[in-house]
Order: structure tokens, then sequence, then C-alpha cells
């Protein structure tokens, strides 16, 4: 029964079967496919994870930093605000904002570049399409598919290389910044970094604003019309080949060309995306893009190279200081602090500042013209090079530089000769080390009296030092003026290190701005004439000397008036700190001391009387320097309202000017100043330099420089000049002295006592701070301890007054007991109607000075003229006659008196008388030997007496006697009251004698004398 219960199964259909199977068979395709893309997704995810694994995720205010970040053009100006040029930098770009963009630029660039920019989110997902289409099927042209988004995720932080990975992080940065940022920030950040090729001055442009100025030369964006904004809006995708000029600014007609063709690219995408109308489509096209380039032109760098590398140097070192006040002009010149000055420098030209400097075009261009033509320097000299020159002018009443002469060729040589070169100063420096602090203390005046004689210096290396004068002479007593007038060294280096003292010398210097001083210029000795470690640059000297006509006020000398960002807000403002360093009354009497440098004959700079055109017109001053062999030559020079400071040499010091070089200096000062008075006249405002209160003249002795004597003003040596009031010496001059004297190599000594009259002088001389004597002694010793060739003859060192010396040390030539030789090499020689007779010096040591005596037709012989004193010259000048022999001998004379044997007979004629021995002691030469006094009878009268008067003595002469008489010697006799007390105040073999006595009145007889006796008076001689 169970059996027959049971059913039979039940039939399918085909068509189930077949749905059945299709849905397993789907359903695994499916898991399959799931399978596949989970397989591919991960794949792709870590493709993409590792693409991006080292990116850093960048927060909001690091993107917002960045896209603000931009290297602007900065610029420089003339004082009157004209533009000098822009600041160097690889990137011309100046920053705007979206809503200085108008509609035809923002559709040019929208249009061109990313057409859905206002829709995407930061990417495009139909670009991202077509670029990875054109990825995989390897097509040739590869657009990327970038937004502009991305384009600026690019150029902002990423390398601008083409690649997966690059891609991958611009997206994903493009996305975040669209999170952070507007529309309107981005596009104007993507107009302000995007590079738009060469502009019109050669720079590279970056930002359309830079791009206008510098292809269209249209600094408001709103001026461009579409084809103009088309054309720049083309750019970008290729600047170094869509661009209408090179690097150096010239027209570029291939990249032109090119900048065309893609012009109408962006201007058809412009129409097709209806950003323009047809007509407006139409017009652009016909526009004429050529016609308004801008005009090639030279870059700021090629026009003023030395100004705008300055303008650079200064701004950095200001802003630098500015931010560290504790930094000094001489922290920055430290090598360890280079670094930081590469970095404000590289701060200044990428920040946008415009920089503001105090430099007169006007005056920057003539002294530009005058530096840079070759027919006022020495030809180019393969050895030496180019002949340099330098200069600086200010206006010292603020301390502006309003002009600058860097150097001849900024191409031959990039230094700013003017304020980057340090060089010996030469002599300028006497003016502020030596004479200028030595006023101000109160030390010295014009008037003051200082010995150019020689000082005998310690030297580390070899001793001694004795430093000269440029001529190799040395003048003696002098003023201060004449010795800056001539530009003496040894007046300026006594008054430096005896008097001012080095250290507070240098003191002084420093307050006047000089900043180059070292550590072991304190121990320069000759500091004052240029001998430093490092020197001083022409700026700081001008500088320096620019507070002297300031009347002693000091404004530190500056470039840059003011610096202000891209903003235009000030970051820096030059505040004049004037300083007084030296009174009114220091500064005028320096003023009129320079002044006479170039009015005075013997001034250094007296030839600028002629070479400057307005001189007598326009009131100047100033001082000439140069440094051994003529390495270096200055002339520093003002007038009361500018001070120009000039500097000539070569780039090595080694090297010494020409000979017309040697005063170029000078000569190109003349130039600018002439420029200066024919172009900018209104410069020189003020007529003279004023005279302040206390400022007197006085009269001093020119023996001292003390107040004179009643002797003083007899003797007449009187000088007057200006004064300080509260400098007029107090004390009386005590330096004229009458003394008695004899000179031994050119030196007045005390003679010995037994020295025979004839040889002793006795006058007014001079006592001297240090008497010539000791000095001399003092050289001679000095000398003792030099290598030889460092010696030089003693005479070299005598100043020209030695004779006018009083003595202060006896006669060094010492009595050796015997009687001298006597003179060697006697010779008579005829010369136009006269006898010279000449010889050779005695060996002996204690020689004196020589007599000659003469025999006439075989007389009696006599003492023929004065005695020659030793060490003058050798040589008698004697008068003859045909008719008539002669015979001649010589004698010498020693220290104590005693007279040697006659030298060799001369004659003239037929004749020749021998002579009596002489020798022993002549009782001082009184009486010369005859032949027979009992042969001759009492002389005659002497006649034609005549007296001259001056201010120091009277001076006799009258006629000789005859030869008969054998005149032995004139007595003269003189009395003040013109009375019958006559006294004998002297004897001579001469025919005249001079009495030196100051203001003498009297009356005066003279009397001849021979072996047989006196005569009788002359004729009576007053004197009133």
């Amino acid at each position: 029964m169970q059996e027959d219960r049971q059913q039979a199964p039940t039939k399918r259909s085909g068509w189930r079967t077949f749905g059945i199977v299709t849905f397993i068979t789907v359903k695994w395709i499916v898991y399959f496919g799931i399978f596949i893309g989970l397989l591919a997704g991960g794949a792709l995810t870590g493709y993409v994870a590792a693409l991006v694994k080292n990116e850093e995720v960048r927060p909001r205010t690091v993107i917002e930093e960045k896209m603000s970040e931009n290297a602007i053009t900065g610029f420089v100006y003339f004082n009157d605000e004209s533009l000098v040029g822009q600041l160097r930098t690889s990137e011309d770009r100046m920053i705007i904002t979206y809503d200085d963009l108008p509609p035809q630029v923002i559709n040019a660039v929208l249009g061109i570049e990313d057409n859905n920019f206002e829709k995407h989110k930061g990417v495009d997902i139909n670009g991202l399409g077509r670029a990875v289409k054109q990825k995989l099927l390897n097509e040739d042209i590869q657009t990327g598919g970038s937004t502009l988004t991305q384009q600026v995720a690019r150029r902002v932080f990423l390398s601008l290389d083409k690649t997966d990975s690059r891609k991958i992080k611009e997206i994903f940065l493009a996305l975040r910044m669209e999170r952070y940022l507007t529309k309107e920030e981005i596009l104007a950040a993507y107009l302000n970094k995007v590079p738009f090729g060469n502009g019109s001055t050669g720079y590279n442009l970056f930002g359309i604003k830079a791009a206008a100025k510098g292809i269209f030369n249209i600094s408001d964006l709103n001026q461009l019309n579409i084809a103009q904004s088309a054309y720049l809006a083309g750019l970008p995708q290729r600047p170094s080949a869509y661009t209408a000029f090179t690097g150096k600014g010239q027209f570029n007609q291939g990249g032109f060309e090119l900048a065309l063709g893609r012009q109408k690219t962006v201007l058809m995408r412009m129409f097709e995306t209806g950003r323009i109308t047809q007509q407006e489509y139409d017009e652009a096209l016909k526009f004429d893009i050529k016609k308004t380039l801008a005009k090639p032109s030279e870059k700021a760098y090629t026009t003023y190279p030395y100004l705008m590398l300055e303008a650079e140097r200064q701004a950095a070192e200001t802003m630098l200081m500015q931010q560290d006040p504790t930094l000094t002009k001489a922290d920055l010149r430290k090598k360890e602090n280079a670094p930081l000055i590469e970095e404000a420098r590289d701060h200044l030209l990428r920040g946008g500042y415009h920089v503001y400097t105090t430099i007169d075009k006007e005056i920057y261009q003539l002294m530009r013209e005058i530096g840079t033509n070759d027919e006022n320097f020495t030809p180019y000299s393969e050895e030496k090079g180019l002949e340099q020159i330098a200069a600086i002018m200010l206006d010292h009443k603020t301390g502006a530089i309003v002009g600058m002469l860097e150097g001849r060729d900024f191409y031959e040589e990039q230094l700013n000769y003017a304020t980057q070169m340090t060089r010996q100063p030469g002599s300028t420096m006497k003016t502020l080390a030596a004479y200028l602090p030595a006023i101000e203390m109160g030390i010295i005046q014009p008037a003051s009296i200082i010995d150019d004689a020689p000082l005998v210096l310690k030297d580390g290396q070899k001793g001694f030092h004795i430093p000269m004068n440029v001529n190799r002479k040395f003048a003696g007593l002098v003023t201060a003026r004449d010795a800056l007038n001539r530009s003496l060294n040894l007046p300026a280096l006594k008054i430096f290190n005896e008097e001012v003292k080095i250290e507070n010398a240098w003191a002084f210097v420093k307050k006047l701005g000089i900043t180059t001083l070292q550590p072991e210029d304190s121990y320069a000795q000759t500091g004052v004439i240029g001998g430093l470690s490092i020197g001083v640059s022409v700026e700081e000297l001008t500088n320096a000397y620019g507070s002297i006509p300031n009347k002693g006020v000091f404004n530190d000398s500056y470039m840059i008036s003011r610096i202000t960002d891209a903003n235009g807000k000030i970051v820096f403002e030059h505040k004049q700190e004037p300083k007084r360093v030296f009174s009114e009354q220091s500064a005028f009497l320096m003023t009129d001391m320079l002044s006479t440098v170039i009015s005075s004959k013997s001034g250094s700079a007296n030839k600028l009387k002629s070479q400057f055109k307005k001189y007598g017109e326009i009131p100047i001053a100033g001082k000439t320097g140069s440094t051994q062999s003529y390495g270096d030559v200055w002339f520093m020079g003002f007038s009361p309202d500018i001070t120009l400071g000039v500097w000539a040499g070569y780039e090595e010091q080694i090297n010494s000017l020409t000979e017309n070089g040697k005063a170029r200096a000078r000569s190109i000062w003349a130039l600018i100043m002439n420029e200066m008075a024919e172009k900018k006249p209104e410069v020189f405002a003020t007529d003279k330099f004023e005279r302040p209160t206390g400022i007197v003249k006085a009269t001093v002795s020119s023996a001292s420089g003390l107040l004179p004597s009643q002797l003083t003003k007899e003797a007449g040596m009187l000088v007057t000049d200006w004064f300080n009031k509260k400098d007029i010496p107090k004390k009386t001059d005590d330096a004229l002295v009458k003394m008695a004297y004899i000179t031994y190599e050119g030196v007045n000594y005390v003679p010995n006592p037994a020295t025979p009259s004839e040889f002793v002088k006795e006058q007014i001389v001079i006592k001297r701070k240090k008497p010539l004597d000791a000095l001399m002694d003092e050289i001679r010793a000095a000398q003792a301890k030099l290598p030889a060739k460092s010696r030089r003859p003693m005479g070299v060192y005598l100043p020209a007054d030695a004779e006018n010396n009083a003595p202060s040390k006896p006669d060094p030539r010492v009595d050796d007991g015997a009687a001298p030789s006597p003179p060697s090499s006697v010779k008579l020689q005829s010369t136009g109607g006269a006898l010279i007779l000449t010889f050779s010096e005695s060996s002996a040591k204690d020689v004196v000075g020589y007599r000659v005596y003469k025999s006439v037709n075989q007389g009696a012989y006599q003492k023929e003229g004065s005695s020659i004193i030793a060490g003058s010259e050798k040589r008698m000048k004697l008068y003859s006659s045909s008719s008539q022999s002669y015979t001649f001998y010589v004698t010498s004379v020693d220290v104590a008196g005693k007279e040697s044997a006659p030298s060799p007979l001369v004659n003239y004629g037929t004749t020749v008388v021998t002579p009596p021995p002489v020798g022993g002691d002549t009782g001082g030469g009184d009486t010369p030997p005859v032949n027979d006094p009992d042969a001759i009878s009492a002389p005659s009268v002497p006649t034609g007496l005549q007296a001259v008067k001056s201010d120091l003595s009277v001076s006799l002469s009258w006629a000789a006697n005859s030869v008969s008489d054998q005149i032995t010697q004139y007595h003269v006799y003189y009395s003040p009251n013109s009375d019958s007390k006559y006294t004998r105040i002297g004897s001579t073999s001469e025919t005249s004698f001079e009495y030196v006595a100051p203001l003498v009145t009297g009356s005066f007889f003279v009397t001849a004398e021979n072996a047989k006796g006196e005569s009788g008076p002359s004729t009576y001689q007053n004197v009133k």
C-alpha cells in the first residue's frame, strides 16, 4: 500500500533550467568582477599610496603662507624720486590682488587655461579623463589636464617635472587648496606666480603686472585691451619660446611670431567659450600688437651698475643694523658677518623694497662723464692697467652723499673705489690727526712756530727712522700755516707725536667717522702722513673733512634716505644725528689755513687758482695728499656748501702714477667743480666762510710764536695771523739772543776761547726747542746703528736756517797740541780778469779755517781778504793787474789759534817771493807776516768811509789803502753820542765791517795800521 501512495517525479521545463543556469553564471561573474575589482582597487590604492607616502599633509596656515610668498621686484630711486632702476633679481615681479584684475584679463586666462575654473573643486574630471586617455594610448599630445588650481599647487609646492608622482600629489594638493582658499585668491596667486618670459629690459617677468609693464609698458591692468590680454595669457605655456625680447632686452622677431600664434589660439578659445563676441574676436585679431610693445631699454645694472650695487649693499647693511642696533659699520666689515650681509641682501632683493637714495641724478651723471672720459687720464698701461679714479660729493650740512664716482669702468673693475677700497691717506691725514686736534686743544694757532727739522723715531725693524720731507729738505722754523701750505712732513709728525699724542689724535679722528683704524695704528708714529695699517676709504675721509666747513659739526655720511616695503610702508628712514666734535673757532682757523693751501704761492694746491674757473667767486679750501712713489694721490676740498673728496691711483698701490697723474686728484676735482658751477650753480649758495665770534688778529714772534719782546720788534721778526682769542699766547718771546758762535759742518757751536776771532761770528741767533747741535748728535748716534745703506750724509739733515741757530754745545774739535798741517793742492787760475785760488783742506782734525797771503811785485806778504772757515768752499776770488806779479800761499789755523807753515806757493806774473817762516800761535791772526818793517812808513788815513744802517746792524765800507802802505789791519771806532768818547769796537783786514746791534745811532770812523803804527782817523760817519 505504501508503494501505491508514492507520487511520480515532476517534469521540469527547459526554459526554467536555462534561467537557473544563466543566473548562477551571472552571479559568479559578478562575484568574480567584484573580486577582480577589489584586487585592482587595492593595487591602485597601493600604487597611489606609494606615490604620496613621503608627501606631507600641509595645514591651512602653511598653504596660505606659501601662496602669499613671492619674490617681489624692488626699485632704487634718485633723490628726486626718479627711477634709477629695479633691484637685481632673477625675477621681475609686481604683486596684484583679484580686485586689480579687469574682466578681459580674467576671461583670457580662464579661456585658455581652465574654462571650468568657477565650477570644479580643484580637479576637472573631463580634463583628467582626457589626460588618462592620452596617457594610456600614448598619444602624441599630452595636455596633462591640470586645472588652474593644480598649476598653482605645482608651482608653489612641487617640482615642475611631468611624472605620475607629481600628478597625484598635485591632485591632492589642489583638492586641499580649494577647501582653504577662495577662487579669487587662487586666480590672483596664479597671476602673481607664473612666468611670462623676458621684458623690454631683459629681466624675466613673473606675474601679470610685471608682464604688462615689461612687455607693453602698461602699469594699470585696466588699460590692457582684449588683444593684449590674450597675448599675455598665452605666454605662460612656453615663456622661454613665446617672448618678444631677448635676455638683453632686444626685440626677438622669432619669439614674437610664436607668441602671436599663441595669442590667436587664446582668442579662439575665448570666442568658443563665449567669453568674447564675434566682433571683439575680429577686432582683437586685427589689433597691431607689435606697435604697442615697450621700447627696448638697458637694465639699470647696465646703465648705473656701480650705483645699483652700492644701493644694494648699503640698503642691506642699513636694514641689518636696524634689525640689530649693536652692529656697527666696522662690525659689518668682519669676515664672520659676511653671511649676515648676504642674507640681508637676498631679503632686500626678493622683498619688493623701494630704496630711496640721496644721489642727485645730474651730479652723478656729470661726475661719471668726467670719470669715463679717457682724455682726462693716462692711457691704459699693459703693465699697470687702467688709471683709476674715485670721488665722493657730500652735502656736509646733512651728510647726504649727492654724487659719487666709483671707478673708471665697471666692466674693467667692479670694486667701488669710492666706498669699498681703503688706501693710505698721505698728507690729507695731517689736517685731521695733527693740525685740527692741536688747534682745538689750544696747542697751536696758524702763526705758531714749528721746527721743520729732523725727528728721530724708534723703528722696530731698523732701530731708528728719520722721516724726510718730499723734497728731501728741511725748511727750519716755520709757521703752522706755512707748514700746512707746503705740506711739510716734520711739523705734522711733531704735532702728532709730541704735542697732541697718538692716542688723542686717533680718538679725535674716530669722532670724525674714520672706522678703519686698527689696533696696531696706536703705535704708528708716521700715521699722520699716511703710515696706517689698512688706510681709509674715500667716503670716510671726505666725510671727516666735511665737518670743517660745517663749523665743527659732524654728520655721518649716508646714501640711503629711506626704504619702503612693497606696500609703501616705511621700514627705514634716515635720521640726522649731528655731533659737535670741535668748536666753530677751530673750524674757521682750519678752514682759513686750508684756503691758503690754494691761495699761497707756496701752497701745494696753488694751481687750483687757474684750474677752478670760479676761483675768487666761489670760496674754496682743501688739502693735497700723496703716498710714497705716488701710488696714491688725493685732494680733499670744500666750499661752504659741499665737500668733494677725490682719489687717483691704480688697482695695485705699488704702481706709480705718471708725472701728469701725480696731480690727477686735483685736476679731476677742478673738472667736477667747474661742471657743478656751470650746471648746478644753485648748490653754491653761500658766498664766504663765515667768521665766528672770538676770532681776532694778533702779532707774535716769528722765532717762537710767543708775544714779541722789544728785541723781537727791533729785529722785525714778527708775524700776524688769526687767533682764537682765548688761545693767544701770554708768554713773551725769549728765543732771540746775541751770541758768539763758530760754525762746523754747517752747525753752530760755542767757540773755544782760544779760537781766533776772525773765525768766530757774533750776532742775534734763535734758541730752538731742540738746538741743532744736540739734534745732530742724536742723528749721528742713530745713524751709527742703521744699516750702511740706510745712512745719509749729515748735511742732508741741516735745515735751511741752520745759520741762525743758537748753539748749546762747545765746538767738538779738540786741540791736538800741534800746529796743523798746511793745505795742499793749491792752484791759481786766471778767469775773466780775475784770479781764482783753490786748495784742498788740511789733514788736521782741529782746523777751524784758512788764511790766504799775497805778495805783490816781490813786496811783503799780507793777509788777503777774509779768512775761510773750515767746511766752506776752499776757494777765493782775487783781482789782479797784468802789469804786476803776484805770489800766494795758504795756511791752516786750528781751534787753539796755531797756524800752519805756508802751503806751496802759486804765482801770477814773473816774480816769486819766498815767504818768511810762519807757525805757532799767531795771537788770533791780528799781525800778518811782513818782510822788512824798516822799509815802510806809517800808513795814510783810510778814505771813502760809508755807513749803511739796517734793523739789526750797521755796515761800514771804505777804500783800500795803497799796497805800499802794507796795511795789516783796519780798526773801527764808535761813539754812541757822537762826542769825543770813541771806543774801538773791532778790527779787520778787510775794507768792510758789520757792527751787529739793533737800532744803532751814533758816529763811526776807521784807522789803518801797519808795522810802523796806526794812521789818523778817517772822516766821520754819523748814523741816525
